[in-house]
């Protein structure tokens, strides 16, 4: 059924069509060419290509930070994590998103939606914090950064590693790898929920470390000798055998046609799971385009047509997506913005004049094709992303103009933000530093420094 016959049915029985569910499908320390659909030779993702082929797939798509947590702060409230002070990872146990900010649920209920997250949380793990006081009205995961994918080996002790619903724990005596018991609460919330307009953020753990695996999925990569990245592929097997049964079960409810489902990474591939970021230089962690750009799909049936689209945007503007379809104002406080006429086409411009990023002593810009990497205490770094995605010519001491330009613009941006609420350990700012080095060439050399 297409759009048109959509409203001449509802004009008929004098009903509103109702509003569009909005559904994110998160992955987590993912490679940017480990799925098939953004070019990998050795691993299998049917489910999640098929999604790609039914989708808008923005090939310069952006998160806000390289790491978990502020990553995941600029998703969920649509604006630059650090306007609040949520530049770094999360520090002890009272540290998290500032009840300050909205999330995305909190936007979306005075719209008439019934939320859920599921999953990996991190953004903080009081009770004053937890999702269902953040705008969610379900949650089912846990707490923290990461955890087993298996049942912990002691169940009893209750920690931001457990499982939830809502705010009780579960029991974990079934064995079931966690990200199959993912998909299958959140079928249960499509099924619970598929008549009235929903928002379902799905924060897969996969395929952050630990490395565990199915064995049976393991069984299915033979030829791939490193054990590490065979595990790898198995664990993205799964994801992408979670990402299918929601989209099934969507189908299964006729909802398909009524659903923006995005799809995307918190960050780049990390140095610590054999990920593979093909030819972007960098991991996760830094500023080079393996840290910060990632896989990006928005399918939404009869108003989105498959296509690529090439202008940068960002996990920012899923926000400010989201309030728009779902007939609410798009405050200016955000700073994403409402991507669908860009996707669509109806506005030919690129959504966005520049992106930033900052954690720590590096930040970096992006306009138009140019990006700097600007670092505490080190000359910029420049490079034209249309010539050298992979950034392995610094272009700064060629191009004076371009960096006073670039530099400006960050400068710029940095005077509207906060002091950190919490900064990293000195380690991992050294880090930082470190691996900005144009020296710090090849795979290897990047895993180096985690």
């Amino acid at each position: 059924m297409n759009a048109l016959t959509f409203l001449f049915i509802a004009l008929f029985f004098n009903t509103t069509p109702q509003k569009p569910n909005i559904v994110i499908l998160f992955a987590d320390d993912a490679g940017y060419i480990d799925f098939g659909f953004t070019g990998t030779e050795d691993f299998k993702s049917p489910r999640i290509d098929a999604l790609a082929a039914e989708s808008v797939v923005c090939t310069n798509g952006y998160v806000t930070a390289s790491v978990c947590s502020p990553s995941r702060a600029g998703l969920m409230t649509g604006r630059y994590q650090q306007r609040f002070g949520h530049e770094a990872n999360l520090r002890g146990k009272d540290v998290g998103l500032p009840l300050s900010e909205d999330t995305i649920a909190d936007l979306l209920k005075p719209l008439g939606y019934t939320s859920c997250a599921i999953g990996k949380w991190h953004l903080g793990g009081t009770d004053a914090m937890h999702p269902l006081e953040r705008g969610f009205d379900e949650f089912h995961g846990f707490l923290l950064g990461s955890r087993t994918y298996w049942s912990k080996k002691d169940p009893d002790k209750v920690t931001q590693r457990s499982l939830m619903n809502g705010k009780k724990v579960i029991p974990e005596d079934d064995n079931r790898y966690l990200t199959d018991w993912m998909a299958d609460e959140a079928n249960a919330f499509i099924n619970s929920h598929k008549d009235e307009p929903f928002f379902l953020y799905v924060a897969f753990n996969a395929v952050h470390t630990p490395m565990e695996a199915p064995k049976h999925l393991v069984q299915s990569f033979p030829d791939i000798k490193n054990k590490k990245r065979q595990k790898l592929a198995a664990m993205t097997l799964s994801l992408d055998n979670a990402v299918g049964s929601i989209l099934d079960t969507l189908n299964a409810n006729d909802l398909d046609e009524n659903t923006i489902v995005f799809f995307l990474n918190d960050n780049g591939g990390a140095t610590t799971n054999a990920s593979d970021n093909g030819p972007l230089r960098g991991m996760k962690g830094s500023k080079w385009e393996g840290g910060i750009r990632v896989p990006y799909t928005v399918r939404w049936p009869n108003h989105l047509t498959p296509s690529s689209f090439d202008y940068p945007v960002s996990s920012l503007d899923i926000a400010s997506t989201a309030v728009a379809v779902g007939g609410g104002n798009v405050s200016q406080k955000l700073d994403g913005v409402n991507l669908i006429p860009f996707l669509s086409g109806d506005i030919a411009d690129a959504p966005h004049d520049s992106l930033f990023w900052r954690r720590g002593p590096a930040g970096a810009v992006r306009s138009g094709d140019w990006k700097l990497i600007r670092v505490d205490h080190e000359p910029p770094l420049l490079f034209n992303l249309e010539s050298d995605v992979s950034e392995t010519a610094n272009l700064a001491p060629h191009y004076p103009q371009q960096v006073s330009k670039m530099l400006e613009l960050y400068d710029n941006w940095e005077q509207e933000l906060v002091e950190p609420l919490w900064i990293s350990d000195k380690v991992w700012r050294d880090r930082q530093v470190a691996k900005h080095k144009m020296d710090v060439i090849g795979r290897e050399a990047e895993r180096k420094i985690p």
